[in-house]
């Protein structure tokens, strides 16, 4: 190693230089060759951020239920009871719309649970450490793009700290074992 203060000689075991009296570090290594401060910086990334990225995508999951029954109530209203009842008339009871939309209730029920359960799938294996969760979250990331604001803004947070290859060397060093 060298003194990186004054550019001396130092051994491997010695904590600080003999010649101006610098606390040394070791150099950082990864996978046996010194590491890049662009390196470490990227994967201290994924060590700051993946218990952040695990806890929005469970909020996530729970704002996906929210929305959907709020979509399945809106739906059913509109389609089969209308807006009102014995106190605003005959006119306003009449279900809106063309009746084939009755139709769309499961449509959004399926998409509504598998949707939510993907996000708190993946919430649970980041913020268990699980070795698929990464993969998982890159492709539920992607598609959940299109979902904007909200899901546009997770799936940008969520390529941002665990696409990059550097991450996923270190997401694989912190991530548990496969059993």
């Amino acid at each position: 190693m060298v003194c990186q203060a004054c550019g001396a000689p130092v051994a491997n075991e010695v904590h600080f230089c003999p010649r101006c009296g610098v606390q040394v570090a070791a150099p950082a290594v990864y996978a046996g060759y010194p590491a890049s401060p662009q390196m470490l910086a990227s994967m201290s990334r994924v060590r700051r951020h993946l218990q952040t990225v695990g806890i929005l995508w469970c909020v996530f999951g729970a704002y996906r239920v929210v929305s959907g029954l709020v979509g399945m109530f809106f739906l059913r209203a509109v389609t089969m009871h209308g807006y009102g009842g014995w106190m605003w008339g005959r006119h306003f009871a009449r279900p809106f719309g063309p009746p084939w939309m009755g139709a769309l209730m499961p449509v959004v029920a399926v998409v509504t649970v598998v949707a939510a359960g993907l996000a708190l799938l993946v919430g649970y294996s980041l913020l268990t450490r699980q070795s698929w969760g990464r993969v998982l979250a890159i492709v539920v990331a992607i598609f959940t793009l299109l979902k904007f604001p909200f899901g546009t803004a997770l799936g940008i947070y969520t390529l941002w700290v665990l696409a990059p290859s550097m991450s996923g060397a270190e997401y694989e060093a912190i991530a548990e074992p496969r059993m």
